[in-house]
C-alpha cells in the first residue's frame, strides 16, 4: 500500500526501500496467515500441514516487514500519512467493515454461513479498489480483482461441484495476499 508516503530520509534515491512497500507487507502478510487459517475449515484433513506452513510462512513475511517498518522508523524513514489520507482510508474500511458485517449475518440467517468467506472476501477485493485513489497505489487494482474473482469462483464452485467455498477462498485469498506482501517488501521509492 502507498500512502502519500513521505520519509523524514532522503526517500528520492532511488533504490531504497519504499517504506509504504514495508508497511503493506506487514499488514497483508498478517491476512493472508488468517486466510490460510481460515481455509482449514473447507478443507480435508490432509491439507492441515500445508495450510499452517503457508500461515507460518505468511507471518514470517509479516514479521520480517515489521523489522523493516521499525528500523526505518529508527533510521528517519517512517512512513508519515497525511491527516486527509488516514481519515479517507478510516473511511473506507469503516464502511467495508459495516458492509461485511452486515452480509455476514444476512448469509448466517438464511442459512448460508458457507459463503461468509466468500462475502468478506469479495468486500475485500471492492475495498482495494476504493483505497486506490486513497492511498494512491494502483498496485492495489490487480489485488482487488484477484480477490474479488476468488470470492466468486469460489461461491460458483461450492454451487457446481463437492468443493468448499471456504476453502477456496481461504486458499485463494491467502495466496494473492502473499504474493501482494511480497511485492510490497522488494517495493522500492521511485
Amino acid at each position: 500500500m502507498r500512502t502519500e508516503v513521505a520519509t523524514e530520509a532522503d526517500s528520492s534515491a532511488t533504490g531504497t526501500l519504499h517504506p509504504g512497500g514495508q508497511l503493506s507487507a506487514l499488514i497483508l502478510g498478517f491476512f493472508a496467515a488468517a486466510w490460510f487459517g481460515w481455509a482449514h475449515g473447507g478443507t480435508p484433513d490432509s491439507w492441515a500441514i500445508p495450510l499452517d506452513i503457508a500461515s507460518l510462512v505468511c507471518a514470517l513475511v509479516a514479521v520480517f516487514a515489521a523489522t523493516r517498518v521499525w528500523r526505518g522508523r529508527r533510521n528517519g524513514g517512517a512512513v508519515r500519512i497525511d491527516p486527509g489520507v488516514n481519515r479517507r482510508y478510516g473511511i473506507v474500511v469503516g464502511i467495508s467493515y459495516a458492509v461485511l458485517g452486515l452480509g455476514a449475518v444476512v448469509l448466517g440467517v438464511t442459512g448460508h454461513p458457507e459463503f461468509v468467506a466468500s462475502w468478506v472476501a469479495f468486500v475485500i477485493g471492492v475495498h482495494f479498489w476504493a483505497l486506490v485513489p486513497v492511498l494512491n497505489d494502483r498496485s492495489l487494482i490487480p489485488l482487488g480483482i484477484v480477490v474479488a474473482a476468488v470470492a466468486v469462483g469460489a461461491v460458483l464452485l461450492d454451487l457446481t461441484t463437492s468443493a468448499s467455498a471456504i476453502g477456496i477462498t481461504g486458499v485463494g485469498t491467502g495466496v494473492a495476499l502473499l504474493v501482494a506482501a511480497l511485492y510490497g517488501l522488494q517495493r522500492r521509492t521511485s
